[in-house]
């Protein structure tokens, strides 16, 4: 298991944080808030597929900002 790296967290975390939606994902039977930190450095592996969970007044920009970030980094989203 290979964890993320601390740049690739942090800049989830920051981007995140810029939104009013609530983004969560889902990592099996986990929901983890991505604007928590702590959250992320403990649940982000790239051997994992995760699943975006996004709502609020912004959630399209958050959606799109969320996705590049994801793929940036290596980590794969379901498309569900």
């Amino acid at each position: 298991m290979s964890g993320v790296g601390t740049r690739a967290i942090v800049e989830i975390n920051q981007v995140a944080n810029q939104f009013q939606s609530s983004i969560v994902i889902k990592v099996g039977q986990r929901y983890i808030d991505v604007k928590s930190i702590l959250g992320l450095s403990i649940t982000l592996f790239s051997n994992e597929v995760y699943q975006l969970e996004i709502h609020g007044p912004d959630e399209a920009e958050a959606k799109h900002a969320m996705e590049e970030l994801f793929i940036k980094h290596g980590l794969p989203l379901s498309e569900d």
